[in-house]
Formats: C-alpha cells, sequence, structure tokens
C-alpha cells in the first residue's frame, strides 16, 4: 500500500511538472482585484514573468536555434517531441503555416504551436534567423513559437529582471556609470509592468523594438546585471500609488517637454524642466537643411498655414525656440511641431529655422520625444556623481521609489 502511494504521488508530481512546461500562453491579466473605486490593478512580483516578442519588425520565415546553457525540450501537442540533449541544434522553419522542426536532415514533425522550455535554474539559448539572415543572439529562459500568416512569431518567455537586464544593455550601451545602470534599470522594470497590457490582444506584454523598449537579448556586462540586483523591485510610483509612465528619449536638448505637449495627457509627474546636464552631450545638436519651397508648401497645404500673409510668411521662415513651444503659431493658425518633427523626419521638436538662400536651416536641439529622463542627461549626472535616486526625482516630479512587495501590501488595503 506505501508502495502505491509513492508511486501515485510520483506520477503527480511529473504531471505537474509536464503541464507547467505545457503551459504556452501568456497570462498578462491574472491576480487582478478591484479597489474601491472600481479600477483593475493586477498585482505584480519580482517574480514576474513576461511574454516579449522577438523580432518585431521582421517577418521570421527561418531560424535555428541551440542551447547556451541548461537542456531544453522542445514541447508540442502536450508531449515533449525532442530535446537538446538528442539534438544539439534544431532548425525551424515557417512551411504552409506549420513549423517544421528538423535537426541536419531529420524532420521531426510539424506542427502550429510549439515551446523550447528548460526546467534548469541557469537556461539560455542561441536564436540565429536565417530567412532573413541576422547575427545570432542569446536569450534566456523560454521561447514559444507559433505558425500564423505565414511567419514565424517568437515570443520570449523571461523572469522579469532577466528582461530588465537586457533592456538596459540595449537602451544604455556598456560602459556607462553604475549609478546610470540603475537608474535606467527602475524606469525600464517601470515601464514593463506599467504597460503589460501594451500587446495583450496580440498575445504577448511587450516588443523588443522602440514602440516598447529595445532588448537585444541576454545582458553580458557584469556590472548592468550588478545594477539590476541592486535595484531588485524597484519601481517608480505616482502619489495614487500608480506606476507611472516611465517615458524616456535620447536627450531633451536642455529642457524637458511637458507630457500634453507631446501626447495630449497632462500628467503631474511628467513636467519640462531645465536640463543643463544634456547641452554638452553627444545628441544635443543637430541641423537639417530643407528647401524653402517644400516648407512653405507642406505648411499651406498640411496645415492651412496663410503663408501668403507676408507676416505669417516671415514668422514661418524665422521659426524661433529659445525654450521648448509646442506649436508654430500664427493668429488663431496651429501647426503642431510633433507633426512636423514626424514628416520631415526630424531627431526632436525643438528647433529654430534661419534662412539661407532657397533652402532653410533646421537648427535643432536633442534627440527623442523630449518627454521625461534624458538618458544623456542622466548619464552626464551619473558622472558627476549623483545617485540615482536623485537623478530620477530630477526628471520626475511628485514621485516615488518602492518596493514592488510594499506596492502590493498597499493595494491589499
Amino acid at each position: 500500500m506505501r508502495k502505491e502511494k509513492v508511486l501515485i504521488i510520483t506520477i503527480i508530481g511529473l504531471f505537474l511538472v509536464s503541464w507547467k512546461i505545457m503551459d504556452f500562453s501568456p497570462k498578462p491579466i491574472k491576480n487582478t482585484k478591484k479597489k474601491k473605486h472600481g479600477a483593475v490593478v493586477r498585482k505584480i512580483s519580482n517574480d514576474e514573468i513576461l511574454y516579449i516578442k522577438l523580432f518585431s519588425q521582421l517577418k521570421i520565415e527561418s531560424f535555428t536555434l541551440a542551447p547556451e546553457t541548461g537542456k531544453y525540450g522542445i514541447w508540442a501537442n502536450g508531449e515533449e517531441v525532442a530535446n537538446t540533449e538528442t539534438f544539439k541544434i534544431i532548425k525551424l522553419s515557417c512551411i504552409n503555416d506549420s513549423i517544421e522542426i528538423r535537426a541536419f536532415e531529420t524532420v521531426i514533425g510539424k506542427f502550429k504551436h510549439i515551446k523550447i522550455a528548460s526546467q534548469d535554474s541557469l537556461k539560455s539559448f542561441r536564436l540565429k534567423l536565417i530567412s532573413p539572415e541576422r547575427k545570432p543572439r542569446f536569450y534566456q529562459d523560454n521561447l514559444l513559437v507559433t505558425a500564423e500568416f505565414g511567419e514565424l512569431k517568437c515570443v520570449n518567455e523571461i523572469i522579469l529582471d532577466n528582461y530588465i537586464a537586457g533592456v538596459v544593455q540595449a537602451e544604455s550601451g556598456k560602459r556607462s556609470f553604475s549609478e546610470f545602470y540603475k537608474v535606467q534599470a527602475i524606469m525600464a522594470r517601470t515601464f514593463a509592468l506599467s504597460n503589460l497590457q501594451k500587446h495583450v490582444g496580440e498575445e504577448f506584454n511587450l516588443c523588443d523594438h522602440t514602440h516598447c523598449q529595445v532588448y537585444f537579448g541576454k545582458s553580458t556586462e557584469a556590472d548592468i546585471l550588478k545594477a539590476v540586483k541592486e535595484t531588485r523591485g524597484k519601481v517608480v510610483v505616482d502619489d495614487d500609488l500608480n506606476l507611472i509612465d516611465a517615458t524616456f528619449h535620447s536627450n531633451s536638448g536642455g529642457q524637458t517637454a511637458n507630457s500634453e505637449d507631446v501626447w495630449g495627457r497632462k500628467l503631474p509627474y511628467l513636467r519640462s524642466v531645465k536640463d543643463t546636464f544634456s547641452i554638452k552631450m553627444p545628441n544635443a545638436k543637430w541641423e537639417r537643411k530643407i528647401a524653402k519651397e517644400d516648407w512653405l508648401s507642406y505648411l499651406k497645404i498640411q496645415h492651412n498655414f496663410p503663408v501668403d500673409d507676408i507676416d505669417a510668411k516671415r514668422k514661418a521662415l524665422n521659426f524661433k525656440q529659445d525654450e521648448r513651444i509646442p506649436y508654430l503659431e500664427f493668429n488663431s493658425v496651429k501647426v503642431p511641431l510633433k507633426n512636423v518633427r514626424t514628416d520631415f523626419q526630424l531627431k526632436s521638436t525643438f528647433f529654430s529655422i534661419v534662412e539661407d538662400g532657397d533652402s532653410l536651416i533646421f537648427k535643432g536641439r536633442g534627440f527623442g520625444h523630449g518627454v521625461g529622463m534624458c538618458q544623456e542627461g542622466a548619464m552626464h549626472m551619473a558622472k558627476m556623481g549623483y545617485k540615482h535616486t536623485e537623478v530620477i526625482n530630477f526628471y520626475y516630479q511628485k514621485i516615488q521609489l518602492i518596493d514592488l512587495y510594499k506596492l502590493s501590501f498597499f493595494r491589499d488595503e
């Protein structure tokens, strides 16, 4: 009887382990709870699992995968169809809306969905795109692959801080300062957790491009890994204990922007600040030459700007910004500078215009939307000896740093 009980317990344990590996779908809205005012709040933890779409700007037709650390199993239709002990390198291709798995000349099978997963504590894999061809990247944790619309959708199932370390390296580069890495880690963590629903309809949380946060895979920098570990669980919240929109940009040009001037929504923690820390950094200034005729035609056709009026034309050709403003304005006509930036592919909206014969010189300052933290300014502050808390409080107003476990405690009240 005792042996039978042991056997039953063992079978149940094996079933639970297998069930965990076969759990394909992201769960971006689990652990929710309603506050008294009716808003749904998602409880989050230090060990949150995120689902990040990889190569989100590409149409992937085939790639190879090999383990870097740990043993991986390839799961499909509820069972393990292969593993990396038997096959060191596997090739996955999209064929007739199915995933064909090959190991050398052996076709393992064709499936609609697969999960490549490891139960090892340390696990990472090498992913090399074949079509389109790209350099290999290394990722931690697990991979979900789906065949849809003639391509492979690859989603990295990854522990929160493994992802954050990768984002910090992609967004900050190597050879920076530890206090800046701490700043970037806290802001990247806050952004990720406040945007878990951003792609929920597409069955992942975030993409790996600038639409969300840039992410090229695992971090290899010891200083970055240390900074992520030392800021574990740290996030930024507003006065109502809501995770802030932790937006950042490359360079402010000497002044950050108000959120409503860029996105139309006024947020108390995203206020314009004078930023002298950014003005001598690499992306502080730029220039662009545009034909005068093209500029005037654009204003007239796209924005109904009265370029035939001599005063309006003079203003359009000699536009000045000593401080950031959201519009080129004449009487009741407003031209949103954020539209100008997009339409002419300018580095920022913070520019002035100088006539140069039949051309105009756009003399610009900064790089990016200008809202929130200036990365180059924050780097300069870290170099000067400012602590990460001082940097964050400089760029964001009326905020506080808090640990996730404390945030969950207060939300339970």
